[in-house]
């Protein structure tokens, strides 16, 4: 196989599974399965599920095993490691075809870069015990990761010529992932403080339109070591203030993803017309999924389902970027 074509492959292969260990990463989160392993990269000492019980039990006394849960985490373990096995043949390749026509060298590096940093905060998210802003830089990281890759992707692709006034629409699509990224930070802070629940009903919260909130207490990002998150620690109304925060971020979202829509579905490109109306459908149930989690009491399916669609809208605006920046900078050249 060429080198080139083998380069591709991979490529596609690991923008698949950064999508699976994302989506795997939110199904141990919300199945609490994320300390059911206690120590790292191993689960009780071995590179496995262990199947002594009374032996696993006796090295963390305090974590007894649970083996459904642990071997949801070790899964998602085997997913990572495999992604970053991957990544790390790009870098090589790319090295060796760095003087080849096209060949991207920077952003293979990066990536390797980012996969070591996401083991990292994949070990802390364990051992400092699920530490809500490590959790998120954790989510940050591995979104970032799957972006980065699908841009890779795209540069690998041939595109042709933009539509007249392509590149106009470049300044909304970055405007449409920054506010896209607050969001899916503020759900990871969401999720990460357990506060996801806290807010039983909608459109209002607990009956009331603006309950009592401590936002002060809610954004706390640091507090010290040795706290075991898992379950949350904070009061009700710091748990609301979050809540509500992410629930007003969901509408600004929605109106500025909107605008970002409506202003690559009425361009002349049809490339970015059909991005904006997959981004539209996405949008759509992306809510219909959130305020399905509150009346529903956040099922798991719905719960990670919700954030497989963040990831794909996420996706989505990132081509929606690359469209509009390659008819602006290079006249519809695809950009590595």
């Amino acid at each position: 196989m060429p080198p080139a074509t083998l380069f591709l492959n991979l490529t596609r292969l690991a923008l698949v599974l950064a999508f699976v260990v994302t989506v795997l990463g939110a199904y141990v989160r919300l199945s609490h399965a994320g300390l059911a392993c206690p120590d790292w990269p191993g689960c009780y000492g071995e590179l496995t599920v262990p199947e002594e019980k009374a032996v696993a039990d006796q090295l963390f006394p305090d974590r007894p095993l649970q083996a459904g849960r642990a071997w949801k985490e070790m899964i998602h373990r085997y997913a990572a490691g495999t992604l970053g096995v991957v990544i790390l043949v790009l870098a090589v390749i790319a090295w060796r075809r760095r003087h080849a026509a096209g060949q991207s060298v920077l952003l293979p590096g990066l990536l390797l870069l980012l996969v070591t940093a996401q083991a990292l905060l994949g070990m802390w998210t364990v051992t400092l015990l699920l530490k809500p802003v490590v959790v998120m830089a954790h989510l940050a990281g591995g979104l970032t990761l799957l972006a980065l890759l699908f841009w890779l992707l795209l540069g690998l692709g041939r595109s042709g010529t933009g539509g007249a006034g392509a590149g106009e629409c470049f300044p909304w699509a970055v405007a449409g992932l920054i506010i896209l990224a607050v969001q899916i930070l503020l759900g990871g802070w969401t999720s990460a403080n357990y506060a996801a629940l806290i807010c039983p009903d909608f459109p209002t919260c607990r009956g009331a339109w603006w309950p009592p909130m401590d936002f002060a207490e809610g954004f706390i990002l640091w507090r010290g070591i040795g706290i075991d998150y898992e379950g949350g620690i904070l009061g009700t109304e710091a748990r609301t203030a979050i809540h509500m925060i992410h629930r007003l971020g969901a509408v600004v979202t929605s109106v500025i993803v909107g605008a970002v829509i409506l202003r690559s579905v009425l361009g002349t490109d049809r490339i970015l017309a059909r991005i904006g109306w997959l981004m539209l459908a996405l949008l759509v149930i992306q809510i219909g999924l959130g305020i399905s989690n509150v009346l529903l009491l956040l099922p798991l399916p719905v719960a990670v389902a919700h954030n497989g669609v963040a990831a794909l809208l996420l996706l989505s605006t990132v081509a929606l970027l690359h469209r509009s920046a390659a008819a602006r900078i290079t006249g519809g050249a695809s950009l590595g």
